[in-house]
């Protein structure tokens, strides 16, 4: 299975893009798009509703919407639950109110969308193809940049909790439940659900991170020809260097008779930066009628090289 993310500003067209790529994928293989944008669009883009989590538009070509702040619950819900039932000896202290307020701790949207991709790559395995569709600049490469910063931190907490067991065994070793022959240890490492939590997002990051840094894991630029889109790009391109993932493709995108002046300029920027990485230059056009399904996707011919 491969994977596409479509990056890049907001508004320059990464939506429709993505979707004509995934109509193009589609003819020969089974395709996923997925709109992590809170600004949804695909439904739009195609002439269709989209009210439940998948949206099957023909044989190989799947839409899906991606409900962030449904997302962020969930996770929530889940990790909650692990702390409440780890700490409810506590309850009394009043921690638990803590809990319901960690939907406004920054990160949690983040941590919900990479969970949410996490859970797709391992789960839709029936497809060829996943392509995302992602949020504007800042969100996506906070939550690109998570599994390398997670894993980290979660390798140094797992050796916290296990200190800490190991602490909770010489005290049972002092007072705990005795046997005829020894003090009974009143635990087991593996009925640690804190722990276990630990060990399991460690692995599915872990995990994550390799696929996202693969030879199967295609990242799109997509930017207008103007400074704007540049400094945007700029800044992305930064970003996927230092995580390490990999810029497969370039476009510029919207080109007109008006700008392709700035369009050269932009794009001898954005390849002396991106040395080596293709470009594609998709030229502005009137969009379709709704009617005309042909014509929506009349773009998406030569949008992607033909080995991906």
């Amino acid at each position: 299975m491969k994977i596409i993310f479509f990056t890049g500003k907001g508004g320059v067209g990464k939506s429709t893009l993505a979707a004509a790529s995934a109509w193009q994928l589609s003819q020969k293989s089974r395709v996923l798009l997925v709109s992590l944008d809170p600004a949804h669009n695909l439904g739009d883009i195609f002439d269709v509703a989209i009210t439940r989590e998948k949206k099957k538009l023909s044989q190989t070509l799947t839409l899906m919407e991606i409900d962030l702040q449904k997302l962020s619950r969930e996770y929530l819900e889940q990790e909650s639950d692990v702390l409440s039932r780890t700490y409810g000896y506590l309850k009394t202290l009043n921690l638990d109110q803590y809990f319901s307020i960690l939907k406004y701790s920054p990160g949690i949207e983040e941590y919900a969308l990479l969970t949410g991709i996490a859970r797709i790559i391992q789960k839709e395995t029936a497809f060829d193809y996943i392509v995302f569709d992602t949020p504007p600049t800042g969100l996506t490469l906070r939550f690109l940049a998570l599994p390398s910063v997670t894993t980290t931190w979660i390798d140094r907490l797992i050796h916290i909790r296990r200190q800490i067991l190991e602490k909770r065994y010489t005290i049972h070793r002092i007072r705990g439940t005795l046997s005829s022959s020894e003090t009974v240890l009143d635990y087991k490492e593996e009925d640690d659900d804190i722990l276990q939590r630990l060990l399991a997002l460690n692995e599915t990051y872990q995990d994550l991170n390799r696929t996202l840094r693969g030879q199967d894991c295609h990242f799109v630029l997509v930017f207008n020809p103007d400074v704007l889109s540049l400094k945007e790009s700029d800044r992305l391109m930064a970003g996927l260097r230092d995580l390490g993932l990999p810029l497969r493709l370039l476009i510029d995108n919207k080109v007109s008779r008006e700008n392709k002046d700035m369009a050269a300029h932009v794009e001898k920027k954005i390849e002396a930066a991106a040395e080596g990485v293709p470009l594609q230059r998709i030229s502005l056009s009137s969009p379709p009628s709704p009617e005309s399904r042909g014509g929506l996707y009349a773009i998406s011919e030569n949008i992607l090289p033909e080995n991906w």
